[in-house]
């Protein structure tokens, strides 16, 4: 199941309002871009998972297709996972986890996001290929310093635009978007590519972004979008 949500019309006047048009890109091209999934992994997509966003399944074919597509016309793929340091049962974001997570559910929730537990595992419904990128985060934005390698990736490639996937919507992805916009990215969320708790929280992300840090977009609008140099893999 995907969330059945749109930007309200309310919030699309407002935008027309303010700069004349409702997207910002009319084109993306596939070599400066980057499709970045984060936290499409076991502890967030398995039922039953400490962390589970039950809808983070139903995107999974969604995310698949344009990661192939991706990859088609000559852009980057980047799996995003979420990792934290523990020891003796306390994790190294004492800031989180002893203050947001409550006792009873804090060492599970800590064991499930260790390095190299089972948690960390890529959702085995998710088509990665080996020319595929791998990055750990360790807070909720992978673009805030110390979090990740993920800046220097991009900047090392030439990559001027992130296609955001992935969950929560309105936890690591829009917290991830943010930082990105800041950056001086160019920031795409993927709507029908991103899973929250709820209906509401999902769409809260997608006008917040939309008003202030980036285009909103489906999987079909971006591939309308999306040029390169070489015709896509049928």
């Amino acid at each position: 199941m995907t969330h059945q949500v749109a930007i309200r019309p309310e919030i699309i006047d407002r935008v027309v309002a303010r700069r004349g048009q409702l997207h910002l890109f009319d084109r993306i091209d596939a070599r400066k871009a980057a499709f970045v999934v984060i936290d499409m992994q076991s502890t967030f997509v398995a039922p039953g998972a400490p962390a589970e966003v039950p809808a983070a399944r139903g995107i999974v074919p969604a995310i698949n297709r344009l990661a192939r597509e991706m990859r088609a016309r000559g852009g980057a793929v980047v799996w995003v996972m979420h990792a934290n340091d523990s020891r003796d049962g306390a994790s190294d974001w004492p800031g989180f986890f002893d203050r947001f997570v409550a006792a009873e559910v804090r060492s599970k929730t800590v064991a499930g996001l260790s390095p190299h537990a089972a948690g960390q595992q890529l959702w085995s419904e998710m088509a990665a290929d080996p020319s595929d990128l791998r990055l750990f985060k360790n807070r909720y934005s992978a673009l805030i310093a110390g979090s990740s390698q993920l800046e220097r990736v991009l900047r090392g490639r030439g990559i001027e635009t992130l296609l955001i996937a992935g969950t929560k919507t309105n936890v690591c992805c829009e917290s991830t978007a943010r930082d990105a916009m800041m950056l001086d990215f160019n920031v795409v969320m993927v709507s029908d590519c991103m899973a929250a708790l709820s209906d509401d929280e999902h769409r809260s992300t997608l006008e917040n972004v939309i008003q202030q840090f980036g285009d909103v977009l489906t999987v079909d609008e971006v591939l309308e979008r999306l040029v390169a140099g070489k015709e896509p893999r049928k």
